[in-house]
């Protein structure tokens, strides 16, 4: 069976590339537009990783990451971040609340997302 992924993005291109990249590695790839719809797709259903968006409408990336954390059913589930914000404490604020890692989108292209994704599959 092949990994779920949930991707909360906003960004409509963004969220294309990486679904398409996902998909093509044979992932079942989930997609969420803003943090309260991520946090209701991931109480409806299990997934293998999220890959998560600070600057979202409505509830913002930090906030669902605590969600998740908070929750027994959802705690486990690894989360990573994928974000412009950069700041270093940002990104100690991310890795804190329990994110498995951090990357900054003007950083990583699409296939660097994807070795990320596929390394924490693989754990």
């Amino acid at each position: 069976m092949s990994a779920k992924i949930l991707i909360i993005e906003d960004e409509p291109f963004l969220r294309k590339v990486i679904s398409d990249e996902c998909r093509e590695k044979g992932y079942f790839v989930e997609e969420a537009i803003e943090g309260k719809e991520g946090l209701e797709k991931l109480k409806k259903e299990k997934f293998d990783l999220v890959l998560l968006d600070l600057l979202l409408p409505g509830i913002d990336g930090f906030e669902v990451l605590a969600q998740i954390k908070k929750d027994p059913e959802l705690s486990k589930t690894p989360v990573l971040i994928l974000s412009n914000l950069g700041q270093k404490e940002e990104i100690e604020k991310g890795l804190k609340l329990g994110a498995v890692d951090y990357l900054i989108k003007a950083h990583v292209t699409p296939s660097e997302i994807l070795e990320k994704i596929e390394k924490i599959l693989a754990r």
